[in-house]
Parts: C-alpha cells; sequence; structure tokens
C-alpha cells in the first residue's frame, strides 16, 4: 500500500511539472486579418493602437503568450492615455487593458497545445486525478479501523508551516494573482478545457470556467480524502456531499447551461451579500432585459437574502449554508481540510475577526445602497463619490484579493477558513442571526470532558470549544459554522450538535460541575 502510495506521489509531481511548462508551449500569432475583425467587434476606433500593434506584434510569431499579451496591454494603456489628455473620449478604450489582452491572445493561438487539447486533458488533469486517487485511497487500510486520526500532523512539512506549506502557499498566491490581474499568461490551460465549456455553454472556455473547473475537481478529489477520514461519521459525509452537490450542480453546471439557452449567467445558491454585484447597474439592466426569467432571478435574489436565509439560519444555524451549500466552504472543508489546526486561537484574532468581518458587512451594504440609489435615481456619483469607483474597490479588495489571492491562498499558513471568519460579509450577516435568534447551538457535557483540547485545536474558527465543555456551557457563537469536527474528534463525546428551543439557549449549564454540588447529599436524597 505504500509502494502506491509513492507512486501516486510521484505521478502527481511528474502531472505538476508537465502542468507549470504548458505555460511556456504553443505558438501565438495574431494575423492581420484577426486583428481587423477584432477591432471591428469590439468598436476600438483608436489609431494610436492599432498603428502599435501593427507596428510590434501583428503577423509575427511568438512561442509563449508572455510578450504578446504585455504589447496589447501596454498599448491599450499608451493610446488611453494619449487620447484622454486630448479629450478624444470616442477613442478611448474602456474594457480593461489585460482583459483586452487576453482576449486577443486566446484567438491568436496555434500550434501544438491547441491541437492536442484533449491528449493534453489527459496527461494533466486526468493524470493528477488519478495519481491523487493512488495516493489517498490505500488509507482505507493503513490508517486502520474508521475512526478520526491526525497522527503526526504537527510534524509534518505540508500541515504544520513547513518548506512544503510554504510552497503550496506561494503556489496558490501566484495563482490567483495570474488568474485574477493576467488572464492572458494561463491561456494554454485555458484551451485544454474548450472541449468541455463548448460542450456545456457553446463557448470556449474562459479564465472564470477553468477556474470553475479546477474548482470541482479539487473540491470532489479531496472530498474522497473526507470520505476516508470520516468514513465513520454519517455527519460528516452526508455534508461533504451536500456541498460537493451544490457546487458542482448549481455553481458550475446551472449556469453555463443557462448561457447555452440564452439565459443570464447565475448561481441560484449565491445570495447577497456574498454574491456583491448582485444589485450593480450592469446586472440589473442585463436581469431586466432578460425578460420573465430575469425577473424571476431578480425576486429569487432578494427573497434568498431576505427571507430564505433568515429562516433557515434561524432553525439550523449558519451550518445550513456554511457547512452544507457553500462552495467557498466546500474548499475549505475539502482542499483546506489538512490545515483547520493552523487556525489562530487567539484572543487578538477573535477581535480582528469581529472588527473586519462586520466592516466589510457594513461596506458591502453602503455600497450597495449608494449603487441602489444611483441606479433608481439615474446618477452616476452619490455625495460626490462615483458608484463606480466604489464597486471597483470593493470588487478589488474583496472580490479579488481577499476572497481569491488571501481566502485561498492562505490555507497552508493560516488554516482553511481565513476568507470565512474575516471577510465573508454573507457570513457576518448570518451570524448575527445565530447569535441572536436561532435554535442551533452545540450542547456540552462538562462533566465528561477530559480537557485532552482535541475540539479547540481542530476548531477552524478559532473557538475555544474546550473552554465551553469544561464549564458545560452551551455553544453559541456567531462565528461558528457548525461543521462537527469539535464534535467528532472528541474522544467523550461531550458535544454535540443541536436545534433546540430558544429558551436557555445562551449561559445555560445543563450539566453540574463536580464544584458545583455535594455528591453526598444527592445520594442522602435518595
Amino acid at each position: 500500500m505504500k509502494t502506491i502510495r509513492t507512486l501516486g506521489l510521484a505521478l502527481i509531481l511528474a502531472v505538476f511539472a508537465l502542468f507549470i511548462s504548458l505555460l511556456f508551449m504553443g505558438q501565438y500569432k495574431l494575423t492581420n486579418q484577426a486583428f481587423e475583425d477584432f477591432r471591428t467587434q469590439k468598436n476600438i476606433a483608436s489609431p494610436l493602437f492599432s498603428e502599435t500593434l501593427k507596428n510590434k506584434v501583428v503577423d509575427q510569431e511568438f512561442s509563449t503568450p508572455f510578450f504578446l499579451a504585455n504589447s496589447i496591454a501596454k498599448a491599450v494603456e499608451s493610446a488611453n492615455e494619449t487620447h484622454k489628455k486630448n479629450k478624444e473620449w470616442s477613442m478611448v478604450i474602456w474594457e480593461k487593458p489585460h482583459s483586452l489582452a487576453y482576449q486577443m491572445v486566446k484567438s491568436s493561438g496555434t500550434g501544438f497545445v491547441v491541437q492536442n487539447k484533449i491528449l493534453l486533458w489527459f496527461l494533466s488533469f486526468g493524470l493528477a486525478i488519478f495519481g491523487a486517487l493512488l495516493f489517498m485511497l490505500p488509507a482505507i487500510q493503513l490508517k486502520g479501523p474508521p475512526g478520526i486520526k491526525n497522527n503526526h500532523i504537527f510534524h509534518s512539512s505540508a500541515t504544520n508551516r513547513g518548506w512544503i506549506a510554504w510552497f503550496v502557499f506561494a503556489f496558490l498566491i501566484s495563482f490567483y494573482l495570474v488568474l485574477y490581474f493576467r488572464p492572458s499568461y494561463m491561456v494554454n490551460w485555458i484551451y485544454l478545457v474548450d472541449p468541455i465549456s463548448e460542450s456545456l455553454s457553446g463557448n470556449p472556455a474562459s479564465q472564470w470556467f477553468l477556474y470553475g473547473f479546477l474548482y470541482c475537481i479539487i473540491m470532489s478529489v479531496m472530498a474522497v480524502r473526507m470520505y476516508i477520514k470520516y468514513r465513520h461519521n454519517k455527519y460528516q459525509v452526508l455534508r461533504t456531499t451536500s456541498v460537493l452537490f451544490f457546487q458542482i450542480v448549481f455553481a458550475f453546471l446551472i449556469p453555463e447551461i443557462l448561457v447555452r439557452f440564452e439565459k443570464p449567467w447565475y448561481d441560484f445558491k449565491n445570495a447577497f451579500p456574498l454574491d456583491y454585484d448582485f444589485f450593480f447597474r450592469w446586472n440589473l439592466n442585463e436581469l431586466l432585459e432578460s425578460g420573465g426569467f430575469g425577473l424571476f432571478i431578480l425576486v429569487w435574489g432578494v427573497l434568498l437574502t431576505l427571507v430564505v436565509v433568515p429562516v433557515m439560519v434561524y432553525f439550523f444555524g449558519k451550518r445550513w449554508y456554511c457547512s452544507w451549500v457553500c462552495g467557498c466552504g466546500g474548499l475549505a472543508e475539502t482542499l483546506g481540510d489538512p490545515y483547520r489546526q493552523l487556525s489562530s486561537k487567539s484572543l487578538f484574532s477573535w477581535k480582528v475577526e469581529r472588527w473586519l468581518v462586520h466592516g466589510v458587512l457594513v461596506f458591502a451594504l453602503l455600497m450597495t445602497g449608494l449603487t441602489l440609489y444611483g441606479y433608481f435615481s439615474e446618477a452616476y456619483e452619490v455625495f460626490g463619490i462615483k458608484v463606480q469607483t466604489l464597486q471597483d474597490i470593493y470588487g478589488f479588495l474583496i472580490g479579488s484579493i481577499f476572497a481569491g489571492v488571501i481566502g485561498t491562498g492562505f490555507y497552508p499558513i493560516f488554516g482553511n477558513r481565513v476568507w470565512c471568519r474575516f471577510g465573508c460579509p454573507l457570513a457576518a450577516y448570518m451570524g448575527v442571526i445565530q447569535r441572536f435568534k436561532s435554535r442551533f447551538r452545540i450542547t456540552t457535557n462538562g462533566g465528561q470532558c477530559i480537557s485532552c483540547g482535541n475540539c479547540s485545536t481542530y476548531c477552524e474558527q478559532g473557538i475555544d470549544v474546550r473552554a465551553y465543555a469544561q464549564k458545560g456551557e452551551n455553544i453559541v457563537r456567531a462565528s461558528c459554522v457548525g461543521c462537527g469536527i469539535c464534535s467528532a474528534v472528541c474522544p467523550r463525546g461531550v458535544l454535540k450538535l443541536e436545534n433546540g428551543p430558544e429558551e436557555g439557549r445562551i449561559g445555560s449549564s445543563d450539566v453540574l460541575l463536580g464544584n458545583e454540588m455535594n455528591l453526598m447529599d444527592q445520594l442522602h436524597d435518595k
């Protein structure tokens, strides 16, 4: 079995090397005809942009996408600078430079990668999946009888901030930065998923399709690890299956299929304010222009936020979304499971968490309020602030940097729920409801607690669970996502996830501790 694991690991490393090398393969040639067609399609009227590209890149061959992409982006920036200075607004190219560069680079690809998409898909994604399964499946026998085992987790370089963890950290950060800000650099990766995208939506793949596809693949593969590790725990198996279903079906497949039928791309499980651009002008216009179906999406989005979310939190707590539905939580619970013990339990982290996550929520609400006011009043400025500027700032800082780069990239160093703890506005919204108006709590049996500390160690939200368990107090915290790991790792069955009446939920101590009573008096009474 160990030999099979070693072969699996070797295969993963070989595929990873191939995957990285794909970035530097292929040929790129932007023909004059293709350039003119693209310029006409995008209504680009700038003669400076056209002249610069024709002199530098048009009808020339390149072995990597990097020079071509940078040349196009610089040409856009240079032309726009001149046109804005001369107030030639009709000639300004309003599309983001690297977004335009990505589109032109992708259309100019030729050579080995473009001609062998399916083959390279199997040599990269296919073999990576096979290697991961070879590495994980032997754990069924190697780990022995069912039961959660975290042996040597603090001795491994991969799970205790060693060099492997720092390498994964650097790779994930780099991947997200390139994905968000330089998508033209990864066009060869995007080519590989073109056939899948075309079969679903009828369109070639974008960098976001690649991201969604990788998201689903990684969650599915790492879910196998979850099934093996937690195979004795029905709750963990159920919630893992649930997040897989909602991510693959609702967040990936349905939106792409909607596009095929010329409907708006929409994730029906993504509630505002996590879906922060739902009330942006461009989205509202797109929904209203889509007729009855667009109006249905608009109504559903409002009801999901104002009715469905509060009602579900009341009955089941945040766990109904954060642990059963949310794709961010699903990735954190699968890919991020080996890192949950790294979540900081310090008082300082808790204070930062409270201020930061609720600050993001307040900013999201203010931004949305100003956006809606600007939309209905047809004003592009509110109190001297450009609505678009607010949206750009939020999208960049929260949607890109915090949710993407930091949210996932920081797993190996800071734990698997960085985004959920410190940045998710929906988590903050649900947390307020869960804390003050919910039936959900984690009950404790203080008389059975042996103070082993497993519960606190593996709490991904940084909650000192042991402190509650020792006192026999219900755990009622706004940050708790109801993952149930604290209960699963408890050797004495002290902790239970329950939905009960609100009375006695906060400050309750149903279990009498030894120092709160005289046992001899109890004996004599009987």
